[in-house]
């Protein structure tokens, strides 16, 4: 044996998304990239804003000293200080320097979060659909993960959720916009979950954290406005990153934020803080500190993706597939004819159409697809996935 049991069982249920991405390549190197159509990975396709580029091109011009050295784990104070304003003006609350830590993307700050607030065998509310990493990211820090479905919409199910909570439940995570479904939770169910949290807090004797994993905020469609997850419940703590709306996933920039109501809030801060460099991160990426730092404003055009989910629901309703409109995100998450995802993804691979089974967002039956690829791509893939449908 040459890896431990612990990742020996990892690999064995490793993401669906990479298993499927990496046979995805073996096709494309047999028959030509141009041949496969590749729904498979959630990785923005439309290049930076130019304001992005500009500001990196002025951060690696920049000849002062030091620039590029360690810093305080928490990141760069002006970075931080910009994010806390940004975020004070969204959600009308007094955000401070010390509430903010910038990190390797939002997977990190979930894990410096996680190791900040997890002891071994509590346990973290997950809601099915649910971006599979975060079975790893509650196992790194010794949580155990209760899932709770949605409802047939991916909508918050109250009941379910409340029949879950118990004593050991210390985090609840929410991915609104979501992936894989592209849903947003409605605000009068986030208030609801808010309510429902702070008296199960009460009868516990302590707070359960609210986790809101928050990547997509920027790329939702029909003029619709997210609700802001810190004013629906006071121990909240936000996960996000620059890599959607700058289109920069490959930077692996974003941050941990704690709500100013949060129970506890300058001793988590200090959690995070050293989280983020015993996790061996150490800081978030310094360039990218800089050039961010002035871009809390701009986004990607979401009208680029508005039309892609619109030719692809066309593309999918046609072939007589059935499914809930993305209202964020870039994902569909139709069902699978006959219920059987694995059945449905190998005939669409025949089709040369690569797509990610259900069951590895913890509901099988379904399908996802990534509609951050061109017109052109899904236009091709239409007599495929009619085809596949049967």
């Amino acid at each position: 044996m040459t890896v431990s049991n612990r990742i020996k069982q990892a690999l064995e249920n490793a993401s669906w998304i990479r298993r499927m991405f990496e046979e995805g390549a073996e096709l494309k190197a047999r028959l030509g990239a141009d041949q496969v159509m590749d729904f498979t990975l959630g990785n923005p396709d439309l290049e930076p804003p130019a304001e992005f580029k500009r500001e990196l091109a002025a951060a690696a011009q920049d000849p002062r000293p030091g620039l590029h050295s360690y810093m305080a784990n928490a990141g760069l104070v002006p970075t931080r200080q910009a994010v806390a304003r940004h975020l004070s003006e969204i959600h009308q609350l007094d955000f401070k320097t010390e509430d903010i830590v910038l990190t390797c993307g939002a997977g990190g700050a979930i894990n410096i979060i996680l190791k900040a607030l997890l002891d071994p065998g509590d346990e973290v509310v997950v809601l099915a659909p649910f971006f599979p990493e975060y079975m790893f990211y509650i196992d790194n820090h010794g949580g155990t993960p209760r899932v709770v479905e949605t409802d047939e919409h991916f909508q918050l199910d109250l009941n379910r959720l409340e029949q879950a909570l118990n004593p050991a439940t210390r985090v609840v995570i929410i991915n609104s916009p979501n992936n894989p479904t592209g849903q947003v939770y409605e605000a009068e169910a986030l208030m609801e979950l808010g309510r429902l949290l702070t008296r199960h807090s009460a009868r516990q004797g302590r707070p359960v954290y609210l986790l809101a994993d928050e990547p997509y905020r920027r790329i939702v469609y029909d003029n619709l406005s997210l609700p802001s997850i810190f004013a629906a419940y006071p121990h909240t703590l936000l996960a996000t990153s620059f890599s959607k709306d700058l289109s920069i996933p490959g930077e692996r920039l974003g941050y941990a934020a704690v709500s100013p109501q949060a129970e506890g809030r300058g001793e988590i801060f200090a959690g995070l803080v050293l989280a983020n460099r015993i996790l061996g991160y150490v800081n978030a990426p310094a360039l990218m500190q800089r050039v961010v730092a002035q871009l809390l404003e701009v986004s990607v055009d979401v009208g680029y993706y508005a039309r892609r989910r619109d030719l692809l629901q066309e593309v999918l309703e046609q072939a007589g597939y059935e499914l809930v409109q993305p209202r964020g995100a870039f994902y569909f998450f139709p069902q699978a004819p006959g219920g059987n995802d694995l059945a449905l993804v190998a005939r669409l691979k025949k089709e040369n159409i690569l797509a990610v089974p259900g069951r590895g967002f913890g509901r099988a039956g379904y399908f996802r697809l990534a509609f951050c690829v061109s017109e052109e791509v899904i236009r091709r893939a239409a007599p495929g996935f009619a085809r596949a449908r049967g």
